[in-house]
């Protein structure tokens, strides 16, 4: 058990400031970012499952879908959407989000021109890619080796801080704390959404209908909407 929890811990911890570091400082190409991020999020962990004996089932487990578990996701991430999207008409007003195209493209490459392909990814295999290495591997694995309180708070503070790198620079202090604080809450939703089902497609729905609305926003600032 011990070397279960400390290869998750060490590993989640690493990889998170790692591509945090990566985002905020080095800053390649989109397309070389998301090459990288594949291959921290998805082939280390994957190690995991097939390293350990016994744990290659529980892989395949957190890909198992149960349809009673989407009507409750699909709510949440309606009200997400509506939250995220709402939240940025009733404070443009108030900070400049204007810059935030101009970092993304400065840093990233990411222009209007290409902007929906990367708002794809970013909806669908990003999410995904995150749910499983968040939720899937640093919360369902690791609540099976650990305390499960500790499994819960771990999950999302690295939630939060990996999205430190990619975001800093982008807000007004005020926005980014908050922003920061509500990554934490939602990583706690996100692991109470999957603890019962045991599989990462309820959290999964919900950050979809997150980037959805962050997209949307998206959308507006690089003028295609």
């Amino acid at each position: 058990m011990k070397k279960k929890s400390l290869y998750i811990i060490i590993s989640v911890l690493f990889l998170s400031l790692l591509m945090s570091f990566i985002d905020g400082f080095i800053k390649p190409p989109y397309l070389i970012k998301s090459v990288i991020k594949v291959v921290l999020f998805l082939v280390v962990p994957m190690l995991y499952f097939f390293l350990f004996k016994g744990e290659a089932g529980k892989f395949k487990k957190l890909f198992i879908p149960k349809s009673k578990d989407f009507f409750r996701a699909l709510v949440l991430g309606v009200a997400v959407y509506g939250v995220i999207v709402g939240a940025y008409f009733l404070l443009r007003g108030v900070f400049d989000f204007t810059s935030i195209a101009g970092s993304l493209t400065e840093d990233v490459g990411v222009n209007a021109e290409n902007f929906v392909y990367v708002a794809l990814y970013i909806s669908f295999v990003n999410s995904l890619l995150e749910e499983f290495f968040f939720r899937g591997f640093a919360f369902i694995t690791l609540k099976e080796v650990i305390n499960r309180k500790f499994a819960y708070a771990f999950s999302a503070a690295l939630f939060s801080l990996y999205h430190v790198g990619m975001t800093a620079g982008w807000f007004h202090i005020v926005v980014f704390v908050l922003a920061f604080a509500g990554l934490f809450v939602g990583g706690l939703i996100f692991n109470y959404l999957n603890e019962k089902c045991k599989n990462i497609y309820p959290s999964w729905l919900v950050h979809m209908c997150a980037n959805f609305a962050i997209n949307t926003i998206g959308f507006i600032l690089f003028g295609i909407m």
